[in-house]
Formats: C-alpha cells, structure tokens, sequence
C-alpha cells in the first residue's frame, strides 16, 4: 500500500528551478585539480534539477608522478615539524569549517541531492574529527616505552613514524566525511595525501583543499586527483599506504592491486546492515530511531539499516509505528532545512532501487509504505520505502540497495534474530533495540559486525569519534577514527639499548653469554622462572 508523502517542492518558487554554479565562483576550484594539459573533463549533473553543475578536470595516471613527487618533497619537511604544529592546522581547520559552514552545505547538496539535514551531519563529524585529532595526536604520536628483556638494564622504546604519501580514495556519496574526515588523521601524522575525489563530488572536496590552505597547510601537502577507477587504481604505484571505501566488488579488486604492489590498505566496503527489535522495547522510539537509522541521506549512506528483525510480539505495533512514521517524512530538494529526505544521486542509483523493489515485489514482497519515483519532486527522488515478506530469492534480500528502502521481518526469539542478522557475509555495522542495558550489551556481542549499536544508530557510532569503525568479512578491514584510524597510517620502529654495557656495570646478554654455553641457559631459565613467579609481563 503506497502513502502519499509531504513534498516542499514548487517549481515556481524553488531557488533550485533556475540554480547555477557561476563559471567565476568555480573556476579557483578547478584549478587544484591535478590534471596536465589538455586533460579530459566530466560533467557532474545535480540531483535535484538534472542539469549540468560544471566540467571538471580528469586526473590522467600520467599525471600522478610529479604530484607523487611533490607530495613527498612536502611530506619530508612536514613529517619533521614538531606534532603540535600539525594539530594546530586542524584546530583552525575546525575553525574555518565552521564558519564557512553554508558555502560547503551548499556544495554538498548541489553535488549528492542529500537533505540539508543530513548533509550537515558530515560537516559535524569531520570538525568533530578535527578536533579529536588535533587535541589526542600528540599523545597518541609519542614514543611509548615498553619492558625490555633485562628489566631495568635495557631500554625498549616504541616510535612511530609516518609512512610518507597516503591515498585516499573517496566515494560519491560522503565527500566530506569520508574524504577531509580521512585525510586529517593522515596529516597531522606526518603524512602527505592524494585524495581520488569521484567526478560527481569533486567540487566539495577541491573546497576542503582550499580550506586546508587557509588554516596554513603548506602547499603539495593534500592534492585533489580526480577520476573513476583507472585514476584509483594507478594511485596505488605511488603511494605507501590507501584507504579505499566503496562496493565490496571494487574493494576487492582494489585489494588485489595493492597486493601486488605491497601497498598496505585500509578499506571500508558494502553493508546489508540488521537491526534488532526486542520484546521488550518502546515501540515507538525504536520506530522512530529506525526512520532515522534508515533513511540518511535517502539511504545512500555505508551505515543504513536495511534490515530490521522485530519480536513478534510486538511486531505489529513497531510496525505500524515505522509505516506511519515514514509516510510522515518530508520529501524535498530545497538548499534549506525544510525537507527531511532529498534526492538520489542519480539515473544509476535510481534504477538500481527500483529493480530491488520491483523484483522483491514479484517474488512476492509487500510494499507497507513508498515504493513510488516522486518525479514531481526531483528527476532522482524515491520514496522512503518499508517492505515485508521479502524473499532470500530476491536481490533485496542480500544485496545492498544503496537507497531509501527496508525490509522487515517477525523472529520469535533473541537466538533467531541474531542468527538472522549474521546471515550474511557482509558485517559492516548493526543496531540493537532493547530496555535492557545488559540484554542490549549480551545481544551486541553475538552479532557478527564491526560496530553495534544499542538503542541509537549511525549518528552516535559517528559522533564517537574516539571509537574505531570498520567491517568484517566483505564488509572490509582496517579502522578509521580513534588512535587506530591515526596508526593506520604510520608505521612502529622499536629501539633497544642495553646500559652499562661499556662502563662495566652491566649484566646484559653479552655478559650472560660469555659465561658460556653450559652455563647461560641455566641462568636464563632461573630468570624465566622468577618472572613468572613475579608475574612479570
């Protein structure tokens, strides 16, 4: 059954009917691209109208040597900068950002069609990232002491260094987020970055380069390359370690790539993400995180909930409570907060929705809400969608839809619905709704993902910055955020010294040694012996 949703779009009034980027206000922007004479051009179409937002320059893979060299020309004099000079940068990057709020939300939604809502979220969570670095790297960067085999007689100091250019391989849908939020970490570790922005959202992160200069990034330090795969891919023969998020598909070729190069990568891939509903929940606050957990960024977000499994107790009424919440949404393409869902981003991402609905519908699924183009509203809009009854026959079943679209299904106990929600090779993120604190932290632990929520969804995973994020399985591997998103990118030398080794007053190996081969391993073992009856680690 389809519900009529509230739309805010009036073609005669909508600012967006007749909006254009100026070739003055994006020309600055163009030039950063890193892109030879006679370069190729992509033009990006916006989301909410269907018209053309500006040509950008194409990186070619010829292209990337001498901006791999001047990268590393960089990197050397800013790898040798004390730590609190670098988080400084960030600290005024934060600033800026924040100030210079409504220029880049403009950019976002021009680019991705997201409601404005939710395009602020990624500005919240790269200056919440900012920060976290700016204030943590110096302790988290430090030479870190550990015990040495001779106890107090040897030194065992732990460094950590930057491993030199980082790539940073950037999707479409989180520019700001997924590109700035990742390159920050990168370079307050000492590191140079070449950031791969897509076509379609290369204009935002071209205006994050201009805003790391302003905060007093040096020059060559972040470069903007921009291309589809090819472009990706050749990044790998110039870089000493990549971060990729995408599809699990071009992850793994990705992956293969690095490889054989030996380039070590970081990669956050697809996610058919479960959430769990308790008997014992308030019905309507889990309906109401579900809405929120389900349609950010009109789904197109690695995150989204597109599965939910409810106790069939109060099944039901959770579901009567996300159907009418969902019909209530606000559908809009305004560069204002009125609208609570936007755009898709396009054709592609459009059709591919409308087959996962259309096929679960003939294998015979059930649309509760949505399941409509709303092309009065935008040439790329679909409505938030609820489905039950699908199939595993069906591609929504098991493939990520990447839009506005959930299914749910009735389970009878907590052990059917965590043995539903680790049906599946992707772990990416899942979400557990329960009164219980305790219930809630049991139920967490069972589930086959790397991050689990309980009673919220993406907004505090990400708003938790301290906290590392990443998948398993096909979901990816490595971290971002917290110290583990910050070591990612450097790499650990450890030093040892033993003292006293040329004053006489020493008992090292040397000294232990010369007591001969007969003697040493019974002095070694007594010393063994002793410190597993000190309980010395």
């Amino acid at each position: 059954m389809a519900h009529e949703h509230a739309d805010l779009h009036d073609p005669e009034t909508d600012p967006l009917a007749t909006y254009v980027l100026e070739p003055d206000d994006v020309r600055p922007l163009l030039a950063r691209v890193v892109a030879g004479p006679g370069h190729a051009t992509s033009t990006a179409v916006a989301p909410f109208t269907g018209a053309p937002i500006a040509a950008v320059p194409l990186t070619a893979p010829d292209d990337l040597p001498d901006a791999a060299r001047r990268a590393r020309a960089a990197h050397r004099l800013w790898a040798a900068r004390p730590v609190a000079e670098r988080a400084a940068v960030l600290l005024r990057a934060h600033d800026l950002l924040l100030e210079r709020q409504s220029d880049v939300l403009d950019l976002l939604q021009v680019e991705t069609g997201k409601a404005r809502a939710h395009a602020w979220e990624e500005l919240g969570d790269v200056a919440n990232a900012a920060r976290y670095y700016a204030l943590r790297a110096r302790r988290l960067l430090a030479p870190r002491t550990v015990r040495g085999l001779m106890g107090p007689l040897t030194s065992a100091r732990v460094l950590r260094h930057p491993l030199g250019v980082v790539g940073v391989v950037t999707p479409w849908n989180y520019p700001l987020s997924l590109g700035l939020g990742d390159a920050l970490p990168a370079l307050v570790a000492g590191n140079a970055v070449l950031l791969r922005a897509d076509p379609q959202t290369a204009l935002t992160l071209l205006w994050c380069a201009e805003l790391l200069e302003d905060a007093g990034l040096p020059a060559d330090l972040l470069q903007v390359v921009v291309g589809g795969p090819a472009v990706g891919m050749a990044l790998l023969e110039h870089v000493d370690h990549a971060g990729f998020t995408g599809s699990t598909r071009a992850g793994r070729v990705f992956a293969a790539r690095a490889g054989e190069l030996g380039v070590p990568v970081t990669l956050e891939l697809g996610g058919k993400n479960p959430m769990y509903v308790a008997a014992d929940v308030d019905v309507e606050a889990a309906a109401e995180g579900a809405v929120r957990a389900c349609f950010g960024s009109a789904g197109q977000l690695c995150a989204s909930i597109e599965r939910i499994y409810v106790h069939e107790d109060v099944h039901d009424r959770f579901v009567s409570a996300l159907v009418r919440r969902t019909a209530a949404l606000r559908l809009g393409v305004g560069l204002d907060y009125r609208a609570d869902l936007g755009s898709l981003v396009g054709p592609d991402q459009l059709a591919r929705v409308v087959e996962h609905v259309e096929d679960a519908v003939g294998h015979g699924a059930t649309v509760l809400v949505g399941g409509e183009q709303r092309p009065d509203v935008g040439p790329y809009v679909y409505e938030p969608t609820v489905l039950a009854d699908v199939p595993p026959v069906a591609r929504a079943y098991r493939e990520e839809t990447f839009g506005p679209v959930v299914a749910v299904s009735p389970v009878a106990s907590d052990d059917e619905a965590v043995a539903a929600m680790n049906d599946s090779e992707l772990g990416l993120v899942a979400a557990v709704w329960t009164r219980s604190a305790a219930r809630g932290a049991a139920l967490a632990a069972r589930v086959r993902a790397g991050a689990v929520m309980v009673n919220d969804t993406h907004h505090l995973l990400w708003g938790s910055v301290g906290a590392p994020i990443g998948g398993v399985g096909a979901s990816g591997h490595g971290r971002r955020h917290g110290r583990e998103g910050l070591w990612e990118t450097t790499w650990t030398q450890t030093v040892v010294a033993q003292r006293g080794v040329h004053t006489g007053r020493g008992l090292g190996m040397r000294e232990i040694h010369e007591l001969g081969p007969e003697v040493w391993p019974r002095v070694l073992t007594r010393l063994l012996r002793l410190e597993r009856a000190l309980r010395l680690p």
